[in-house]
């Protein structure tokens, strides 16, 4: 059987967050001060797709950028076979 598989397309995601934050002339110190994080560590590993921010990360960002979530995440499909 044959169907498709929603994946979340990490690196595309990454360049949206980059895009967003850039857009909106926030730099990644801006961003992790409103989070409040001691380190930039965790926004680099969203901007280069290593890392996805959780549910509650996403919620601030999409409010933070002015955008749905739909907007920040990029969804794939992929084909499974089983």
């Amino acid at each position: 059987m044959d169907c498709n598989i929603p994946m979340i397309d990490m690196t595309g995601t990454g360049k949206n967050i980059t895009r967003l934050r850039m857009a909106c002339g926030m730099t990644v110190k801006d961003l992790q001060n409103i989070f409040g994080f001691a380190t930039p560590q965790a926004i680099y590993k969203w901007q280069h797709g290593a890392a996805i921010p959780t549910i509650d990360n996403l919620i601030v960002l999409s409010a933070t950028f002015g955008v749905r979530i739909d907007d920040i995440i990029v969804v794939e499909n992929r084909r499974a076979v089983s």
